[in-house]
């Protein structure tokens, strides 16, 4: 049990402090600023190091444990177990890169590595989870802004990397090891359910507005920054500088909650029906209380398999018939096992697989792909990807918000539209033109996002809030499968095979990846086929949540998931 924290300003301040958390839990894009070091320090081959990248997307993505402790304890239990994590995962892998533990197995490595970015899934979990129960009636919005926060986590830590450890790996694990854990522990007490208002509050536009601003402004520091230094030599005291300012850009967003205290707003906000001030609860529902049966409602499901008349008494045998149980429909609150076994759960699911997974591949092999290219600085290839990705991920919340509010087009359009988008990409990346591979990355890293900003909301929106973190984890799981066979199996096969035809210690040119390109294409075109096929199907849902031009928490009466 745990209680839900009343008032307009405590959610805000929770979203301030998930920032921090979101940008923590992104240590995994990490990979590629010390994967160079794992190779050449332990001796891998470019196989061993894309396996090592599939246990990197793994543990990233699997959240099955954190999305099930979401629904049953708060939200510092789950981050708890995500400092764990990060703190004896990184710290494995920073012995093995500094040599204080010579010829660590590759196995123990591989696990290190699982569970320190299965640190990502517990703090993505918990902050995620919780900030969309916050906001339940702004859920794009809100899933854009932390997922874009993720993105541009990268960027952040290719920043600390550059600037202030002066490129050195082993330094980068030893910061993930305990920046992590002391960033959590810092900001544990202020991500925690709080009372959700239960009508569109106007002054929140303006908040998300700031917000989504605020980490605009944040990207294009870093971008410009990222770009200043590869023309620029910066001194001690200019990297320091740019590092506070970041600082202060990441703490913006703490500007709402002071801006509620100095000068707070007469308009009370109603709770939702029967969630007292500070009331005890044992299960986090965000959705209306469900009615008990009735005459006025007995009758407003035609389809339903029994009448509802079966509630009443039955007379002369003094005895209450229940009726069955109906099933959720779509909008409604489902169980993990309700879901599972709907036509549409597993549409999204491999939509999601093949574009992520697809777009996974290239991000883990970024610096390889770089190099075969003649590009040897890989640090401004990942931030560019990174801030494209950042895009994508605000952006899919903001725009796929605009659709669904104001034409009730669902959100997957979108995807289908992007992933059109990608199959051009893949096809200009195994081009190999001049020119062509910063406009591919870019392009590719803000429809990488999109999926993120989209996958996320539209879980929520087909089946509920309930047990969101169990559905949008088991969703995730598309990302280390795809990378698992579009990276590890076919990317570093391909790649390792080219090398071997030019018999050197490095693959240079166009076709390391050609034929990686080429089959991730035709991936990405089975998946927007799929997606269109999705948004057909789930047009109805969203005409009837979205039907007056903001969502409707959908009333479902007589079921309990």
């Amino acid at each position: 049990m745990w209680a839900l924290k009343a008032g307009s300003r405590p959610p805000w301040v929770g979203l301030a402090a998930a920032v921090w958390v979101q940008i923590a839990s992104g240590n995994a894009y990490s990979f590629p600023l010390y994967s160079h070091s794992l190779k050449s320090v332990l001796g891998l081959s470019q196989q061993q190091l894309t396996i090592l990248g599939v246990a990197n997307d793994f543990g990233e993505n699997v959240g099955i444990l954190p999305g099930i402790a979401s629904n049953k304890y708060p939200p510092w239990v789950v981050l708890l177990v995500g400092v764990v994590a990060s703190f004896f995962g990184y710290g494995v892998i920073w012995l093995a890169v500094t040599q204080t533990v010579h010829n660590m197995p590759y196995w123990v490595l591989w696990l290190a590595l699982v569970v320190a970015t299965n640190s990502s899934a517990w703090l993505g979990t918990a902050v995620l989870v919780t900030n969309m129960r916050n906001f339940p009636l702004s859920r794009g919005t809100v899933a854009g802004i932390l997922k874009g926060y993720v993105g541009l986590s990268a960027a952040v830590f290719t920043e600390v990397y550059t600037m202030v450890l002066k490129g050195s790996a082993s330094a980068l694990l030893l910061f993930f090891t305990l920046g992590i854990p002391v960033i959590c522990f810092s900001l544990m007490y202020y991500i925690r359910p709080c009372t959700p208002a239960s009508e569109a509050d106007p002054s929140e536009t303006a908040y998300f507005l700031f917000t989504q601003g605020a980490s605009i402004v944040l990207a294009v520091f870093l971008l410009t920054t990222t770009i200043l230094k590869d023309f620029l030599t910066l001194n001690n005291a200019l990297s320091y500088t740019f590092i506070g300012i970041m600082v202060v850009l990441l703490m913006a967003p703490l500007a709402i909650p002071v801006k509620m205290t100095l000068f707070p707003s007469n308009k009370k906000l109603n709770p939702p029906a029967g969630a007292a001030d500070n009331a005890t609860v044992t299960d986090p529902l965000l959705t209306q209380p469900i009615p008990e049966p009735n005459v006025k409602n007995l009758n407003d499901d035609d389809d339903d398999d029994e009448s509802e008349l079966d509630v009443l008494l039955a007379v002369g045998e003094g005895a209450v018939k229940i009726k069955k149980k109906r099933r959720p429909r779509r909008g409604e609150d489902f169980t993990f096992r309700e879901a599972i076994v709907k036509a549409d759960f597993w549409l999204l699911w491999f939509v999601y697989f093949l574009g992520v997974g697809s777009g996974v591949t290239v991000l883990n092999n970024l610096a390889q792909i770089g190099v075969s290219l003649g590009f040897n600085d890989t640090t401004t290839l990942l931030s560019l990807f990174s801030f494209c990705n950042f895009l994508g991920r605000l952006g899919g919340g903001v725009v796929s918000e605009y659709f669904v509010r104001l034409k009730t087009i669902p959100r997957t359009f979108l995807t289908t539209v992007t992933q059109i988008i990608m199959v051009m990409t893949y096809l200009l990346y195994a081009s190999a033109l001049n020119g062509t591979l910063y406009v591919a990355t870019a392009l590719l890293g803000i429809c990488y996002g999109v999926q993120f900003g989209v996958m996320i909301p539209t879980s929520s929106e087909l089946f509920g809030l309930k047990n969101f973190g169990l559905i949008f984890n088991f969703m995730g799981l598309g990302n280390p499968i795809g990378a698992l066979l579009f990276s590890g199996m076919l990317a570093g096969y391909v790649y390792d095979t080219e090398e071997a035809k030019q018999g050197g210690p490095t693959c240079m040119g166009p076709s390391c990846f050609r034929l990686t390109f080429f089959v991730l294409a035709g991936v990405c075109s089975l998946s927007a086929v799929l997606s269109l096929i999705l948004t057909i199907r789930i047009r109805p849902v969203y005409q009837m949540l979205y039907a007056g031009g903001s969502f409707r928490l959908p009333q479902s009466a007589g079921h309990k998931s």
